[in-house]
């Protein structure tokens, strides 16, 4: 990986490209699926979706208490087959009983909030039902990656996604709220099509210690809760402050920033099992870091300068003359998603994979606190504007954290650690 030409064939050869381009048809196609809802839902409607949106955002990254993520990384690490197999077995097996709490208790949670916010019970009955077989679909990706079938995970990614944007926008057209909710608890069971028939066999002990692999998956999946809870906490926060209609604006508002980092954590996560077993090699991370920079600085760079130029254009565009108020918004928010796609995405997700979690949680915490603390301070005062600005400033500091980290634990390795690469 001496320069970017090498850096990418190196890519293209682990098949790398295969899954990058079904993690990013997933990005797009669930940013089709939110317009179709924009346009064709009443504001409240969609408002009431949001909210029990954001609430399962905060739950889904608990899948199965991480046992899929954990998957990932410690499989990655396996070199048989068989190996792979016995911990995806009792990872599967072990998880899946945490997720049915886990379910019930999102329930419960929902329940009340539609109490309160006064929206139909339902939503919660169908957002439940989604959350169980969420858990499926991620333990089966994560074998599928392990296996080394990037073939098969992008097959079954491509599926879920073409058919689901097809299937979402008939049944929401022609149904409404009720077609949106029973289309998205549907859509993640197809994924059982994929599963491997031995894996409900006895489990055997994993050749890792369980204590290691549950405080991974522990921390990996209160990390995940953490850093999306920080996208659902200011829908959260703009809901109990404003009103349904602000909600609404700042969704739009944060719409495109958020998802134009599938960019990098495709990229990422495409590579994130050569990361794992390359965790050690002080030559791959940094070669690494720095062929990511050659691509990314250049592309954000652009992309702001676009969004600056032709804001007001884009989000009419996009979303409807109704939502140009956003567009302040949304030039904040850009700024910072794109600086987290330089810092927060890059090292979040080198500290996962050379095992250093922890690191990630607690920084995510400190932008749960800043959030809050600035959400709170700025938002009666420059409503939309200044949740964004609220959320820009959490997502830039705790970046730069996070590199701070990587770089303490890259300077610790031994100088003559092997070249795996």
């Amino acid at each position: 990986m001496k320069n970017l030409k090498d850096f990418l064939r190196t890519f293209i050869q682990n098949s790398g490209h295969f899954v990058f381009v079904s993690l990013l048809l997933a990005k797009i196609t669930a940013f089709l699926t939110s317009l179709l809802i924009i346009r064709w839902l009443p504001v409240q409607d969609f408002g009431a979706l949001t909210t029990v949106f954001s609430l399962f955002s905060v739950f889904a990254p608990f899948s199965g208490l991480g046992s899929s993520q954990a998957l990932l990384r410690f499989g990655s690490l396996e070199n048989k087959q068989k190996d792979k197999e016995i911990l995806g077995n009792y990872l599967f097996q072990k998880g899946f009983v945490y997720q049915v709490v886990l379910s019930f208790l999102f329930f419960g949670v929902s329940l009340y909030y539609g109490y309160v916010q006064e929206f139909s019970w339902f939503i919660a009955v169908f957002f439940s039902i989604r959350l169980l077989g969420v858990y499926f679909q991620n333990h089966i990706q994560s074998e599928l990656r392990i296996m080394g079938n990037n073939r098969g995970f992008a097959m079954l990614n491509n599926f879920i996604n073409i058919f689901g944007l097809i299937l979402v926008g008939f049944l929401t057209y022609f149904f409404k709220l009720q077609g949106y909710l029973v289309a998205m608890a549907i859509l993640p069971y197809l994924s059982l099509f994929w599963i491997r028939k031995s894996i409900f066999n006895r489990w055997s002990p994993p050749s890792f210690s369980v204590k290691e692999l549950w405080q991974y998956a522990l921390h990996t999946s209160g990390t995940a809760v953490l850093s999306d809870a920080l996208f659902a906490l200011d829908i959260l926060l703009l809901s109990w402050l404003l009103n349904e209609n602000a909600t609404a604006q700042y969704k739009v508002a944060i719409l495109l920033p958020a998802n134009i980092t599938f960019l990098s954590l495709t990229f990422m996560q495409s590579d994130f099992p050569k990361l794992t077993k390359h965790y050690q090699d002080r030559f791959f991370l940094k070669n690494y870091i720095l062929n990511y920079y050659k691509i990314f600085v250049p592309l954000c760079i652009f992309i702001f300068a676009v969004v600056v130029a032709f804001g007001a254009n884009i989000t009419s565009l996009f979303f409807g003359q109704q939502y140009l108020a956003s567009t302040q918004a949304m030039v904040i928010l850009f700024a910072a998603f794109l600086c987290n796609m330089l810092l927060r995405n890059l090292y979040g997700n080198l500290l996962s994979a050379v095992g250093k979690m922890h690191v990630n949680t607690w920084v995510s915490v400190t932008a749960l606190v800043l959030l809050t603390s600035l959400a709170l301070f700025l938002v009666p005062e420059k409503q939309v504007v200044g949740m964004a600005m609220a959320q820009s400033f959490s997502l830039v500091f705790t970046g730069l954290l996070l590199a701070f980290y990587f770089w303490k634990y890259y300077k610790k390795l031994n100088v003559s650690s092997p070249n795996n690469h």
